[in-house]
């Protein structure tokens, strides 16, 4: 499990990280959301050890990690500036990290290699971006540390390629002990990969929310009732978050399990009521407009 408590980190005048509180559960994949400088990367490298913060602490698995090689041992960090050895090879980049990471799995990296269809004898310097952040996730992922750092490794990759590390990720979760963490300043990327997402903004966490728990408990909701006063008193009970109405049809964001909301509108014999399934998108703009933010201008 990684802990951050009151994290605050600065360069020179400028407040990378403010105050930062996030929890990290081990076995789960957890998203990092925010815009360029809202202090993704300044976290990560906190969280891998190469930088240290200036006050507050991260501990992973209840260790400080900075100047602690046996627990930066247990973590991979892909940066968002991927680094490779000059004139170096696929196969140059597994040996030398090989050096380091002792579980290091020299077979399975080959195996992913054929199934990426990247050459492990070329020059990585003539891939594409996309390839690049490819190989950059199968050494992550073959290093078989216990904990793996994305820096905006979903950027560039299309949408095949991202299903199939997503597959990666679930064979692994299933047969060891892994945690992704994965940034990125783009919500919809990680909508169909992360059970937790975590929402950065000016160097502090807004808010960090279970996805599935999130979904449960707010829900989109069509309806039409027979009458004005039955609509008054049925909207009345629920917890609304957000309400328009277009005619006679209601179209409603409201908290609460699925079956209490449609319990109480169904006790009015409506008309019509369905229910709509809401992206992760729309649950984070209902949940910041909440609280005052609007999550459109600070994501996308």
């Amino acid at each position: 499990m990684i802990t951050a408590t009151k994290v605050k980190k600065h360069f020179g005048e400028v407040a990378a990280m403010n105050d930062v509180t996030v929890t990290i559960k081990e076995g789960e994949v957890f998203g990092l959301i925010g815009t360029n400088g809202a202090g993704k990367s300044t976290f990560l490298r906190m969280a891998s050890g190469v930088l240290k913060p200036d006050s507050g602490t991260i501990l992973v698995d209840g260790k400080i990690v900075y100047e602690n090689p046996p627990v930066k041992a247990d973590i991979f960090y892909i940066s968002d500036d991927q680094y490779f050895l000059p004139g170096a090879t696929p196969t140059d980049m597994a040996k030398f990290y090989s050096d380091y990471y002792m579980s290091f799995d020299m077979a399975q990296f080959e195996d992913m290699l054929r199934s990426f269809q990247l050459n492990p004898g070329r020059k990585i310097s003539t891939f594409s971006k996309g390839m690049k952040k490819q190989l950059s996730v199968l050494l992550g992922v073959c290093a078989n540390t216990k904990y793996l750092f994305c820096d905006e490794t979903f950027d560039g990759l299309d949408p095949v390629m991202r299903q199939a590390v997503k597959s990666i990720f679930a064979g692994e979760l299933s047969e060891r002990d892994f945690t992704p963490v994965i940034a990125s300043h783009n919500l919809r990327e990680l909508e169909d990969i992360c059970d937790c997402v975590g929402l950065l903004h000016q160097g502090g966490v807004l808010m960090q929310k279970d996805l599935e728990e999130m979904k449960l408990n707010i829900h989109n909701i069509q309806c039409v009732f027979q009458n004005t006063q039955d609509e008054q008193t049925a909207l009345g009970l629920l917890q609304i978050v957000k309400a328009e109405r277009r005619g006679t049809l209601n179209i409603i964001t409201a908290r609460g399990s699925e079956r209490e909301i449609m319990d109480k509108i169904n006790s009015f014999s409506p008309i019509f009521a369905e229910i709509l399934p809401l992206t992760l998108e729309e649950i984070f703009i209902s949940e910041t407009e909440v609280v005052g933010y609007d999550i459109k201008k600070l994501i996308f």
